[in-house]
């Protein structure tokens, strides 16, 4: 029975749960193409703020490519497609330049390719369960990709570890809180309220200004400091007239919610 990647919306809220129970939430090629059709919409739809990512049950959030695909053949194909073709390589909103702001709550294991999740994530929360390691190599595969993000927000050697020893050794909860990986650890019955309370404060600001923070902070880390600070700057020239620098401080001397203006279709990215 292939996985699925349930959608929902509330609010300015999307969420999307990584479902594939026989596999500890896996992602097979049907939930690739399903996370890349859900990262358009999201990226496309003016009411969608921000976004959650989290996996269904509480044993595991995602443990990377479904590894009976692997084990059958079926991959090897879609391992020698250019990196911005394959499926699995489109999976996360910044995979897919989707700019709203995404909150990973890791509510358990977190293996091998769903670290995606993790590097890509602007917040990152966890369960006080939640463990993090990367088998590639252990089943003879190369662990690539996830390190190469990875290596962007926690300590080198801790990238190392998990790309090495193949999850002989598995990270907790708290380690991973300690390096940076995640933000908070909470009680596993308080992670998805705690997502929530997170999102909807994101939710409140300027969608425009949301995004083109998000884009200009991820931009700043493809280059120099020089050629970041410019990308950044442009962001903010970019948004100079918009009308959301005006709103903001006026709702805000006048003591009222501000009236957001929707992004232009150029700010929304998305496939």
């Amino acid at each position: 029975m292939p996985g699925q990647v349930h959608f929902q919306k509330r609010a300015q809220i999307a969420t999307l749960t990584l479902d594939n129970p026989e596999a500890r939430n896996a992602f097979d090629l049907e939930m690739c193409l399903e996370l890349r059709r859900r990262w358009g919409e999201i990226a496309r739809d003016p009411e969608i703020r921000c976004a959650i990512v989290t996996g269904a049950g509480s044993k595991a959030f995602c443990t990377g490519f479904d590894v009976r695909a692997t084990a059958a053949g079926d991959s090897q194909q879609l391992a020698k497609l250019p990196r911005r073709e394959a499926p699995f390589g489109r999976i996360t909103a910044l995979q897919n330049r989707c700019w709203k702001p995404v909150i990973t709550a890791v509510n358990g294991a977190c293996v091998g390719g769903g670290l995606h999740f993790v590097a890509d994530s602007e917040l990152v929360i966890a369960s006080e369960t939640a463990t993090f390691f990367d088998t590639h190599v252990a089943l003879g595969m190369v662990s690539a990709l996830e390190p190469a993000g990875l290596a962007r927000r926690i300590p080198l050697e801790a990238v190392f570890r998990l790309a090495l020893l193949g999850g002989a050794e598995r990270m907790s909860a708290q380690e991973a809180l300690r390096i940076g990986l995640v933000g908070e650890v909470l009680p596993p019955q308080q992670l998805q309220q705690r997502a929530l309370a997170l999102a909807a404060l994101i939710a409140r600001h300027s969608p425009t200004a949301l995004m083109r923070s998000k884009r200009a902070i991820w931009q700043s880390l493809d280059g120099g400091l020089e050629a970041g600070l410019d990308s950044a700057h442009a962001e903010l020239l970019a948004h100079a007239d918009h009308p959301d620098q005006r709103e903001g401080p006026q709702a805000f001397f006048e003591k009222r919610p501000a009236q957001w203006t929707p992004p232009p279709d150029a700010d929304a990215g998305g496939a």
